[in-house]
């Protein structure tokens, strides 16, 4: 089944009102899962599950991919942690050495396709 795809508009309102401190859980669901979309969009593949609790989660990246069970890689963050990294506010490897990241398994890195959006 394919996912419903976020408008651009819509994607980058829910991230400005989450910048601006403004965000109801509405609008941080929307733009985490919007995130998550670009990423799908610039990774495609299924190698890697990201994981967002409880907004959402992506198989992205190509490589060697699973049918059941747990993926070769799983990355798991926090919707804040998600937003800031799509952002560029934060990087990969710092968030994942302060422990905001929870990442196990081959290609279990998005430094490559991050940020994902830049906020003005």
């Amino acid at each position: 089944m394919a996912l419903k795809r976020i408008a651009q508009s819509d994607g980058q309102a829910a991230l400005l009102a989450w910048a601006g401190g403004t965000a109801s859980a509405e609008d941080e669901a929307r733009a985490t899962r919007y995130c998550l979309q670009l990423l799908r969009d610039a990774a495609p593949g299924k190698s890697v599950e990201v994981r967002v609790p409880p907004y959402g989660a992506a198989q992205v990246i190509e490589g060697p991919h699973h049918t059941r069970g747990t993926p070769p890689a799983v990355i798991e963050m926090e919707p804040e942690t998600w937003l800031r990294l799509a952002t560029g506010a934060q990087g990969f490897a710092e968030a994942k050495g302060q422990g905001a990241v929870s990442a196990s398994g081959e290609r279990a890195d998005l430094t490559a396709w991050l940020p994902l959006t830049r906020l003005p």
